[in-house]
């Protein structure tokens, strides 16, 4: 985690987007309110939270996978 539990209640992030990703939640979340959430506005901001988004997933699917064959 990169940024505090205090942080993300400050930021006021979601509960259900409090993970991995946090850290680029928040600038997202900034971005999207300062420009009424026009899609077109902050699409690099959304574009580097999917991608953590999607790496995390990964992540979880190769340790979920380590442990259906007994790797540790």
């Amino acid at each position: 985690m990169q940024v505090s539990q205090e942080e993300m209640a400050e930021a006021k992030v979601p509960l259900v987007l409090r993970d991995y990703c946090a850290h680029l939640f928040i600038p997202l979340a900034k971005c999207r309110k300062e420009n009424y959430y026009i899609p077109w506005k902050c699409q690099a901001e959304k574009h580097h939270w999917d991608q953590c988004q999607f790496e995390d997933y990964l992540d979880r699917v190769r340790q979920k996978r380590r442990q259906q064959t007994g790797e540790d």
